[in-house]
């Protein structure tokens, strides 16, 4: 197979895994596509009309630049539905992504890397697309190609990826550790910091620019995060509620505020004592390429298990560590790799095939949730061990 050949194909797969996605959408129960038509679609009817800017004239969940990608998504004049138009724009960002990582294809690591990233979009599905975090997922991935040659630019894109979602910080506390022109990568976050605060400032005022820390840390423990498991599956004789407020289903019973209050400060420790094990195996010499991808791993797995919330689409946040692990250390990406796929299986069983057995505490699909959990667990260790056993110069 020549390489205009491999090439093609890898392209191909991309489309194909975009285009399933995106037909499950419309295909399968539990509104996959809900977010877009429910909530991001009114907010930025809003913000055109002037009437509400969310998170810079009213308080809200996420940070403000997540309002860009919604508001952008209403300028598709040409698709007939928002939730079309969504799809398109999360395709148009990830093509962009996906050009740079595989290039002209040359280099065989990096169409596997691409390959893997479409499996694990059709893998995991229409959540994969339809929601807010796959605008972040191509950001990110960005960030980290450029991150050796152009720490300045690696910098800015995963910061603008955090001022959408928080989960790229993890990645940036990855790239400060690990990446020797450390100082250049704070500048260009820096950067984009200083640029979205003072548009939030003009705009409106300062007042809801944080706003999305405190609502998120008033919010109660949701059924599919990882530590809501135990209380899923039946202890402290838990219930399920819809909260209308947060716009989720989440756990009550007894000791639930309990584990739900040691979340965020458990959070905290774990990722402290990850960065550091970075820090230990970068003064030891460890060469970047085999310390960053398993540290940037391990530090969003703690963002996922220390979680007070387990979305599908926390699966996403998997992609670029792992990509940019296929990419640069092949070999042993692989096992950690294979592992998140069967990880995003379950995630597309749970949510949206099953999703309405588990809110009437089936049995099977409760099962399949707790396993997904497990494996998620699982990968964390094998990504901490991993960092740890980074070589050494002799």
């Amino acid at each position: 197979m020549t390489r205009h050949t491999r090439l093609a194909a890898v392209w191909a797969a991309f489309l194909l895994a975009h285009a399933v996605s995106i037909a499950l959408g419309w295909l399968w129960p539990n509104q996959p596509m809900g977010d877009t038509y429910l909530v991001y679609e009114p907010w930025s009817e809003l913000a055109l009309s002037g009437q509400a800017i969310m998170g810079v004239t009213d308080p809200w969940v996420y940070p403000p630049l997540a309002l860009a990608p919604m508001v952008l998504a209403q300028t598709l004049v040409w698709f007939p539905t928002y939730p079309l138009a969504w799809a398109v724009l999360v395709a148009i960002v990830n093509a962009v992504a996906f050009g740079v990582l595989v290039g002209r294809g040359s280099s065989r690591p990096r169409l596997a890397a691409g390959v893997y990233w479409a499996a694990f979009t059709a893998v995991l599905g229409p959540i994969a697309l339809f929601r807010l975090d796959a605008i972040t997922v191509p950001i990110a991935i960005l960030g980290l190609l450029a991150a050796i040659r152009h720490p300045v630019v690696a910098g800015a894109l995963v910061g603008a990826a955090t001022w959408i979602k928080v989960w790229p910080a993890a990645l940036v506390a990855a790239l400060v550790v690990s990446v020797r022109g450390r100082w250049r990568i704070i500048a260009g976050g820096a950067a984009v910091s200083a640029v979205v605060i003072a548009v939030v400032s003009l705009a409106g005022d300062a007042e809801h620019l944080l706003g999305f820390i405190t609502t998120q840390g008033a919010r109660g423990l949701q059924i599919e995060a990882i530590a809501a498991t135990p209380f899923v599956l039946g202890a402290g004789d838990a219930t399920i509620a819809y909260d209308t407020e947060i716009l989720t289903y989440q756990v009550s019973g007894r000791g639930v505020v309990e584990v739900a209050a040691a979340l965020t400060p458990l959070m905290a420790v774990a990722a402290l004592a990850v960065a550091a094990a970075g820090v230990w195996r970068i003064r030891s010499g460890s060469p970047v390429v085999r310390v960053l991808p398993p540290l940037a791993l391990a530090l969003v797995i703690v963002l996922i298990v220390f979680n007070k919330v387990g979305s599908p689409q926390f699966q996403t946040w998997l992609i670029p560590p792992l990509v940019l692990w296929i990419a640069w250390d092949r070999a042993r990406a692989w096992g950690p790799a294979l592992l998140a796929l069967i990880a995003a299986a379950l995630t597309h069983v749970v949510y949206p095939v099953t999703y309405h057995l588990i809110l009437m505490s089936d049995t099977l699909a409760t099962a399949v949730l707790g396993a997904r959990n497990v494996i998620i667990i699982a990968l964390g260790a094998w990504a901490v061990i991993r960092l740890i056993r980074t070589p050494t110069p002799s």
